[in-house]
């Protein structure tokens, strides 16, 4: 029986995927849930040699010897993350985006993104979707997967470096977790993003009874529950990561950490309980950027692995965060327990909640059908 060459696929826009409900954090968080125990039952595949890189990124030169060739700056970047996700998904995808922290300068986020959902089998595109949306509520939806599991569950104060998107869909995402909060901690640059950022919660959040701007890392983590470092943008030294103290936390705290950060040395002490979203990841990463790594890769569970490397910290102490959903190992153990999630972000999370969205747009006929051909030119 022959089967039709021809190839069409949905075409998504940033309004369509509202339309299919990429704001829906508890779904989004709900479908991480699932995607982080695909991780860890080992059905998936990322790039590199282990299966397990973030990506491939093109950067630039501080002083290019070639004319139109833009020259290294904040955030200025090209990546492309690939990935297959097995389970229910079953399919394979790429989320492609350039960065440039310029672009606010034009009104423009910082990284533009676009995603390709692509058949596994034949490797034909199903869809070319706007992918902000997408990539801002799967990254937020992670730490509400963390905290589901190991915040405490009479969790009422959030403090939050860095009030960007970064901080609005985690703090969705708390929200979904632990529906008791009612207080919000934030230190931001200035005063438009401090604006925005309260405007937001006013809206969105009306049961946040309590929004405190605050001057410095320690407010924003002392007394609270939960904390997360959400600030964009690189330093050149770890010495000026912002750093948290553990004279600072509190008993219990659940400390969410989805951007460049540090962590005093107290904070390394086999007491305190180390969580990842995959270890592998970070052994990627250790590979591609040889120890230290955390100067190159500033997110803090690369710090666990130059721990590790250096043989202060035994490799049993990073936990995957898939072994806790999974059962495999326990959630919080008590109200004391102090918890550092290190949140890198990868594309299997793309390829879940892509292909979420994909399907609710194919039964609700959302979006724009493209065609690719009716027969190839070439076969």
């Amino acid at each position: 029986m022959s089967e039709t060459t021809a190839i069409d696929f949905l075409y998504l826009s940033e309004p369509d995927m509202i339309r299919a409900g990429v704001t829906d954090m508890a779904a989004c968080v709900d479908t991480m849930e699932e995607t982080l125990a695909l991780l860890h039952a080992g059905d998936y595949r990322m790039a590199g040699a282990n299966n397990d890189s973030h990506g491939a990124m093109i950067g630039f030169p501080e002083q290019p010897a070639f004319p139109g060739m833009p020259a290294h700056g904040p955030d200025r970047r090209f990546m492309a993350m690939p990935a297959y996700l097995g389970g229910r998904f079953g399919t394979t995808g790429v989320k492609w985006y350039g960065s440039n922290a310029a672009n606010r300068d034009r009104g423009l986020p910082r990284s533009i993104h676009v995603f390709v959902l692509n058949d596994t089998e034949t490797g034909a595109p199903l869809a070319l979707m706007s992918a902000n949306l997408l990539s801002a509520y799967r990254t937020g939806a992670i730490p509400g997967v963390g905290a589901r599991h190991l915040a405490r569950p009479d969790a009422t104060t959030v403090g939050i470096l860095g009030p960007g998107v970064m901080a609005r869909t985690s703090l969705a995402a708390f929200l979904v977790a632990r529906p008791g909060i009612h207080t919000v901690k934030v230190l931001g640059r200035g005063e438009r993003s401090m604006r925005a950022f309260t405007t937001w919660l006013a809206e969105e959040f009306p049961q946040i009874s309590t929004v405190t701007p605050v001057s410095s890392v320690e407010e924003v983590v002392r007394g609270s529950d939960i904390v997360t470092f959400c600030a964009t943008g690189r330093a050149d030294t770890v010495a000026e990561f912002p750093t948290v103290r553990r004279e600072w936390v509190k008993p219990g705290a659940f400390l969410s950490m989805p951007a460049t950060c540090n962590i005093d040395d107290a904070l390394t002490a086999p007491n305190v309980r180390k969580v990842v979203d995959n270890s592998g990841m970070y052994e990627a990463w250790a590979a591609e950027f040889p120890y230290p790594t955390h100067p190159e890769v500033g997110i803090i569970g690369t710090k666990f692995t130059d721990l590790i490397a250096e043989g202060t910290m035994d490799r049993t102490q990073m936990e995957d965060i898939g072994a806790i959903i999974t059962g495999e190992a326990p959630g919080r153990k008590d109200n004391e327990e102090i918890v550092v999630f290190s949140v890198g972000g990868m594309p299997v999370e793309d390829v879940a909640w892509a292909t979420t969205l994909y399907r609710r747009a194919v039964a609700e006929g959302i979006g724009v059908r493209l065609n690719l051909w009716d027969a190839p030119a070439l076969a």
